[in-house]
């Protein structure tokens, strides 16, 4: 079921069930209950319902799901108690409007009180189901995400230490080796820098985007080597890219798949270009345009027994961003292959 769906379901049925019991405890009562106190008792839980929204809008709107411990619970109480007092003065403004306020029995010191206790109890009882809610959903939903980084972890290291990569990689720098040394041992760091970040890249959920550049450059400048002339390498990023976090590995993953399907299937080589802007609503958009043509459309559904590639990008964007974020790929002037993906400026929102 749809989470939107799912939370307003459980919010009038939540609500609503409360108002019902106090139908019936009233009605128990000596005096019974008549319809415009029914009434007034289902205005107040609508009232109940949309207060409890907007405390949710709050909640996410300024993240309290990252405060430490002890800021959450205090927030959390004066949060509790400014919605009593709240409730307090609509359960008034309620009876003023139904014609049921009683003056000497409604604004005694020990009705308000007890109205007091008897609201933040709700209120308190929404705050443990919403929160326990959210904290196991996103336990759920980091399980998932660590299984799926597990695969994608180990499928990277396949295809970077399979024979042919390294084959690749160690013949560009034994031609280096006599003829220019300095060059020989600069291309052995980078190899050592992509496979140490292929080694650690399971220890975040996302990286600076700073890093995640860093070793596409590595990788590019491994692979300048290899094709020499035949690629031509362009960034154009801007400061803004910088504020960001990639999940590890995602550029690196697309530049990859731009050398394998572009590059290396044309004789006279071709262009790589990085582009990374900011959007107007905080979001990074990441293009890497590529020489080639695209003839059929990749599957970018994951495929049974993992698979390395576009797929696991996509796949990781929904875990980590949900819709927030989004991949195309697609021709460009017959000439080109475009590969864009947009990522919001938060890092994680598991949403309930």
């Amino acid at each position: 079921m749809n989470r939107t769906v799912l939370y307003w379901l459980l919010q009038i049925l939540g609500w609503g069930s409360i108002a019902l019991v106090q139908i019936a405890l009233g009605s128990l009562s000596p005096t019974g209950i008549g319809p415009v106190q029914i009434l007034g008792l289902l205005v107040l839980a609508a009232f109940n319902l949309l207060a409890t929204h907007f405390l949710r809008f709050i909640i996410k709107r300024y993240n309290w799901f990252q405060l430490k411990f002890p800021r959450l619970i205090l927030q959390s109480v004066l949060a509790m108690l400014a919605l009593s007092f709240v409730n307090i003065i609509a359960q008034i403004l309620i009876n003023l409007v139904f014609g049921t306020l009683n003056p000497e029995e409604d604004f005694e010191v020990l009705v308000i009180l007890a109205g007091l206790f008897i609201a933040f109890l709700f209120y308190a009882l929404w705050f443990l189901l919403y929160f326990l809610f959210h904290f196991l959903d996103n336990y759920n939903t980091s399980l998932k995400y660590e299984a799926r980084i597990n695969q994608i972890r180990l499928n990277h290291l396949k295809s970077q230490l399979n024979p042919h990569f390294i084959f690749n990689a160690l013949n560009s720098v034994r031609a280096l080796v006599d003829e220019d040394p300095d060059k020989a041992k600069n291309a052995i760091t980078r190899i050592s820098n992509i496979l140490r970040f292929s080694l650690m890249m399971d220890k975040k959920q996302t990286i600076d985007f700073e890093d995640e550049l860093n070793t596409v450059r590595d990788y590019l400048m491994l692979e300048s080597i290899r094709f020499e002339e035949r690629l031509q390498v362009v960034y154009k990023i801007e400061d803004e890219a910088y504020s960001y976090k990639l999940p590890p590995m995602m550029l690196q993953t697309i530049v990859e798949n731009a050398i394998k399907h572009g590059i290396s299937n044309l004789v006279k080589g071709g262009l790589i270009e990085i582009k990374c802007r900011e959007g107007l609503e905080d979001d990074l958009y990441i293009q890497v345009k590529n020489s080639g043509h695209l003839h059929t459309p990749p599957s970018l559904k994951p495929k049974a027994g993992g698979g390395h590639g576009l797929s696991n990008t996509v796949e990781r964007l929904k875990l980590i961003y949900g819709d927030r974020a989004s991949f195309r790929i697609f021709n460009s002037e017959n000439e080109f292959v475009i590969t864009e993906i947009k990522i919001p400026k938060q890092r994680v929102t598991f949403e309930t």
